[in-house]
């Protein structure tokens, strides 16, 4: 493992496996903690993880001529870089992580906001964005006032009448009481919420949830959805800011 470097909770270094997998990747992660993106050196067009394949392909199937998305967090950019075709703006909360996703993973789009992303899609037009995604994490999790009721309404008024919300989220499963929470916050605000996650070893066991909600029918074809299965979480509470 070589490590290119650190910047205060940030490292960036090469592998050689990654999650049992062999080959050559360029990780990010919190210092210690969760992997926040990854480049296969060998193909770097490839997409490595399972959740944003799956983000992508729900994004493609469900309005497969989108033409703007919003995403909150930015990694390492997969998901923008993956849809250079479109426009799409990316809110980041850390300079530090745009300038490391441009010095050792090659993003270039000029397409990045530094700041709050609930306070940037503030100033957005109304009905603007056909998605917006929400993929913001810091090492305690996903920020709360990204989860709430406000937040989930402010999304809706920036979205097309037929637009989409997606959330990639870290959980237990069915019976998280916090996945819970936001499923049913979610589901005050749009008619339709679907969720995902990937299967674990326990019921304990952390792994990517996704969330979805639209103002349409959420379709999907399993096979493309990356290792991930249908869910239903359990009722929770509403979350408010």
């Amino acid at each position: 493992m070589r490590l290119y470097g650190k910047e205060g909770d940030l490292e960036v270094y090469e592998t050689t496996e990654l999650y049992g997998e062999k080959g050559r990747f360029r990780v990010l992660q919190f210092s210690g903690d969760a992997v926040q993106g990854a480049l296969d050196l060998n193909r770097p067009q490839r997409v490595v993880f399972e959740y944003p394949r799956a983000i992508i392909h729900l994004m493609e199937h469900n309005a497969p001529l989108f033409a703007a998305a919003f995403i909150v967090g930015h990694g390492i950019g997969t998901i923008p870089g993956y849809f250079a075709d479109r426009t799409v703006k990316v809110a980041e909360a850390s300079s530090e992580v745009l300038a490391i996703s441009r010095s050792h993973f090659g993003y270039s789009r000029d397409n990045v906001a530094v700041g709050d992303g609930r306070a940037i899609l503030e100033g957005e037009p109304d009905r603007r964005y056909d998605y917006i995604v929400l993929d913001a994490f810091t090492a305690a999790g996903t920020p709360p006032h990204l989860i709430s009721l406000e937040f989930f309404a402010l999304s809706r008024a920036k979205l097309h009448p037929r637009g989409a919300m997606l959330l990639n989220l870290m959980g237990r499963g069915e019976q998280d009481k916090l996945i819970g929470a936001i499923h049913t916050t979610l589901s005050e605000v749009f008619p339709y919420v679907a969720a995902f996650a990937l299967p674990a070893d326990g019921p304990g066991d952390m792994r990517n949830v996704l969330m979805m909600g639209s103002t349409s029918p959420i379709t999907y074809q399993s096979r493309q959805l990356a290792g991930f299965l249908p869910i239903t979480p359990a009722q929770g509470y509403v979350l408010r800011d």
